[in-house]
């Protein structure tokens, strides 16, 4: 059945409100962008991943680096702990890093609310009611992320993804946005108790 506000009203309000952003953002945007390349000693100042967007459909996500690529003396990346450099810090404890991701939500990749966009390899690992994550267009911000974002386990994350799958409303996105604002500002739940990301998705946690 369709939902007018989720396939229709939001992708255009998305749109709009990406726009207006990138263009308001700009000065900050150009200053992280300088102020990274420099801290990231030359790995470059944005991350691009293949992610699984609506119907499982692959994209490129567009984030600012907050790593170097140092590695050991076997050629092998070192811990992510050790390659999180102090700018890539603030620049993740704010959020900042996800800013240019709005270009994905101009492209029509991803929405500013939805399930946050997670890696291919995890696509073959979902259970058939995990997998309806995919029956929107994943987005910047997201129902999990307003009740716990990292500091969840996986299966209260995917639990709540689709919830919000089916439950989608304008009410319901400016309920995000407000608990977003919220834990940005006072730096709640990014990442989880001992570690500096989320640990990876095997199926079973």
């Amino acid at each position: 059945m369709k939902n007018l506000y989720r396939d229709y009203i939001k992708r255009c309000l998305g749109f709009l409100i990406a726009l207006v952003a990138l263009i308001c953002l700009s000065p900050l945007l150009i200053v992280v962008t300088i102020w990274l390349h420099f801290a990231n000693k030359g790995a470059g100042a944005f991350f691009f991943q293949e992610r699984p967007g609506k119907d499982a459909k692959i994209f490129k996500i567009i984030k600012f680096k907050t790593m170097t690529d140092e590695r050991d003396s076997s050629g092998k990346l070192l811990p992510d702990a050790q390659r999180l450099t102090k700018v890539g810090r603030f620049v993740r404890s704010t959020s900042i890093d996800e800013l240019p991701q709005l270009m994905n939500v101009l492209i029509g990749d991803m929405a500013l609310i939805g399930p946050r966009p997670l890696l291919v390899e995890y696509l073959p690992l979902y259970s058939p009611q995990q997998a309806r994550r995919h029956d929107v267009r994943p987005g910047i911000t997201g129902w999990a992320q307003c009740h716990g974002r990292n500091a969840l386990s996986w299966q209260e994350k995917f639990k709540l993804d689709v919830w919000y799958v089916d439950h989608c409303s304008f009410l319901t996105d400016m309920k995000v946005i407000a608990t977003t604002i919220r834990k940005v500002i006072v730096r709640e739940g990014i990442s989880q108790e001992g570690q500096v990301t989320m640990e990876k998705f095997n199926g079973n946690n």
